[in-house]
């Protein structure tokens, strides 16, 4: 990870550029730590990583403020290339952060109410439904008890099972049945709500990850279950494939839906409900990407030298 706010300790110059990043000690994600070094690359000491607990901000005179844990007053930057993953975020901590930058008159990339909207899968299906964009059957709840839920006549199985704010496909199962749901219910834990979803059998264990970059399809990868399992994520053992411009209608669905998001930077996660025919599983707002995805990281870097140009501020040159 570059951190170029530290090449003076005690003294962090002023930068254009930021790329804000989930407290101390997470380790940013490889593909987070490659996107850092690009913006380093194009915009050298105007550009600067800052972790969430880094900062501090508030009002001093009437005015917004925004400065370090020692005390550095920090003007607030052009963009903000946001890298703090949606779901884990509060609203009264990472949220109020990112409102503040925006108070100050910073651009963020994705905006505050874009981040908003991805953060919850319940509100971006919501979002997508009411667009009359193809999602799969959801039932979910606000404060009734979970073992009630389970329960109830309108819930159909089998289901997948997930947490509202999960990521790389944790808190995500297979329920084949009601009496292992009502088993199972027990053991789940309280602390966020689930959403239990329609199982689309054509897609068990497939998924398509689309990356749209300002409206434009930048990347698209294959993932495929390892063991036959439903989660087909990396972090659960699947493989990949690199497979861009093999599904159009994928890719344009997944424009679709990072537009109703309002998001400039999505990472579009699509089922096979057919052979030609898709459904939007999810959509992030901070999306990882293969390696071998190369045309991702420079598709990111414009976008945000784009954003900068509009501010009047033009990215420098290299050579």
């Amino acid at each position: 990870m570059v951190d170029q706010h530290r090449a003076q300790p005690g003294v962090p110059a002023p930068a254009d550029v930021w790329m804000l990043v989930r407290q101390r000690p997470a380790v940013p994600r490889r593909s987070t730590q490659e996107l850092a070094a690009a913006l380093a690359e194009a915009h050298g000491p105007r550009f600067a990583v800052w972790h969430t607990d880094e900062l501090l901000f508030g009002v001093q005179g009437g005015r917004l403020t925004l400065q370090t844990l020692g005390g550095a007053e920090l003007p607030a930057p052009e963009v903000v290339c946001v890298r703090q993953v949606a779901g884990p975020m509060h609203s009264d901590r990472e949220v109020t952060l990112l409102r503040h930058l925006t108070r100050m008159g910073s651009t963020l990339v994705n905006t505050v109410e874009a981040q908003l909207k991805s953060r919850n899968k319940i509100w971006q299906l919501q979002e997508l439904a009411l667009a009359g964009l193809p999602v799969p059957d959801t039932l979910s709840y606000a404060t009734a008890p979970l073992e009630g839920v389970v329960r109830s006549p309108r819930l159909d199985t089998p289901c997948v099972v997930k947490s509202v704010a999960g990521a790389k496909g944790g808190q995500v199962f297979l329920a084949p049945d009601p009496h292992l749901l009502r088993e199972v219910a027990g053991s789940l834990t309280r602390e966020t709500p689930f959403l239990f979803q329609e199982h689309v059998a054509h897609s068990h264990g497939r998924t398509l990850r689309v990356v749209v970059v300002d409206g434009e399809p930048v990347g698209t990868v294959l993932h495929t279950s390892g063991n036959g399992t439903l989660a087909a994520n990396i972090a659960k053992g699947g493989s990949a494939a690199l497979c861009s411009g093999r599904h159009p209608r994928a890719e344009e669905l997944a424009v679709r839906a990072a537009d109703v998001l309002g998001l400039d930077i999505a990472g579009v996660d699509l089922l096979f409900a057919s052979r030609d025919t898709y459904s939007i599983c999810e959509v992030n707002a901070v999306p990882g990407w293969r390696p071998e995805m190369t045309t991702v990281v420079p598709a990111i870097t414009a976008c945000v030298a784009r954003r900068l140009s509009a501010r009047g501020r033009a990215a420098p040159r290299r050579p």
